[in-house]
C-alpha cells in the first residue's frame, strides 16, 4: 500500500470507528434513557407492558407528584440524606486522599512499599460486610450517618489516593524548598502551596466520587438501614414489591434520581478527563 492510499485510508478508518462508538453510545446509553422517560410518563396500566411504545396519555405531572408524596415525601428526606451523605464523604476524601498522596509522593521511606500494597488493596480486596457492622455496633456507629459516611470514604479511599499521589508528582520540588525557606511548616506548606496547585485533580475526584457516592445502593442499605435513612437508590423500593410494581412510579423515581448525577457530569466532563489524563502524562 502506498503512502497516498495508507493516509487516504486512515480518515476513513477513523470515520468507521466513530460511526460504531456513536452506534454503540446510543445503544447502550441513550435508548434506556429514553425507555426511562417513556416508561415515567404513562398510566399504570400501560406501563406494566414494558414495552416502548409511546404513551396514550402523559401523566409527568400525576406521576411526578404522586412519587413526591409517597411514603410522606420520602423521597425529599432521601434526598437531603443522599445531599449530606455525598457532601460530607467527598469533603473527606479529598483532603484525606491528597494528603497521604502528598506524603507518599514526597516522603520516602521503607514504609512506602507496604503502604502502596494497601492502598493497592483497598482497590481489589471486596468489603467484609457482616465483619464491618461488628465493628461499626462496637463503635456505636451502626446506622447512623457517620457511621455511612466513614464506610463511603474508606471505600473511596484508595482510589482518591492514586489520583492525587500520581498529579502530586508533577508538581516541582522546588516550590516545597522554597515554602520551607519562607518558615512554611508542614500543614502550612501543604494546604497553601500544594493543596491549591491539585485543582484539576479535585475536580475530577469531586465529580466521580460524588456520583459513585449519590448512586450508591449496597452501603446505605446494609449499614444504614430504617425508613428516616434512606438515601435516593432505596426508595426504588416504594414502589417495587413482592407482589405487585407500579412501574410507571417506579421509572419516575429512577429518573428523578438519575438526573443530578447526570447534570454534574455533563458540566464538568472537560475537567475530568483533565484531570485524569494529566496525572496520567505528567506522573
Amino acid at each position: 500500500m502506498s503512502t497516498a492510499e495508507l493516509v487516504n485510508h486512515r480518515p476513513a478508518r477513523k470515520w468507521i470507528l466513530s460511526t460504531v462508538a456513536i452506534l454503540v453510545s446510543i445503544v447502550v446509553f441513550i435508548i434506556p434513557f429514553a425507555f426511562i422517560v417513556l416508561t415515567a410518563v404513562k398510566d399504570r396500566t400501560q406501563s406494566a407492558d414494558l414495552s416502548f411504545s409511546w404513551p396514550h396519555q402523559f401523566r409527568f405531572v400525576q406521576n411526578f407528584v404522586e412519587v413526591i408524596k409517597a411514603r410522606d415525601f420520602m423521597l425529599v428526606i432521601a434526598f437531603i440524606n443522599s445531599t449530606i451523605l455525598t457532601v460530607a464523604s467527598v469533603t473527606g476524601m479529598v483532603v484525606l486522599a491528597a494528603m497521604a498522596g502528598f506524603v507518599l509522593q514526597r516522603r520516602k521511606s521503607r514504609w512506602n512499599g507496604f503502604i502502596n500494597f494497601l492502598v493497592l488493596a483497598g482497590l481489589i480486596i471486596p468489603p467484609a460486610v457482616v465483619p464491618t457492622i461488628w465493628v461499626l455496633q462496637k463503635l456505636g456507629l451502626f446506622k447512623t450517618m457517620p457511621g455511612l459516611i466513614l464506610i463511603e470514604i474508606a471505600y473511596g479511599l484508595s482510589f482518591c489516593i492514586l489520583l492525587f499521589r500520581a498529579f502530586v508528582a508533577t508538581i516541582p520540588r522546588e516550590l516545597d524548598e522554597a515554602a520551607i525557606i519562607d518558615g512554611a511548616g508542614p500543614l502550612k506548606l501543604f494546604f497553601r502551596v500544594v493543596f491549591p496547585l491539585l485543582r484539576s485533580v479535585i475536580v475530577t475526584v469531586v465529580v466521580v466520587q460524588s456520583v459513585n457516592v449519590f448512586n450508591d445502593f449496597v452501603n446505605p442499605l446494609y449499614f444504614l438501614p430504617g425508613d428516616k435513612n434512606a438515601t435516593v437508590q432505596l426508595t426504588l423500593y416504594n414502589f417495587s414489591s413482592q407482589f405487585t410494581t407500579q412501574y410507571n412510579l417506579l421509572f419516575m423515581d429512577i429518573l428523578l434520581i438519575t438526573i443530578p448525577p447526570l447534570i454534574m457530569f455533563l458540566f464538568f466532563n472537560r475537567q475530568i478527563v483533565a484531570g485524569l489524563t494529566s496525572g496520567a502524562i505528567k506522573g
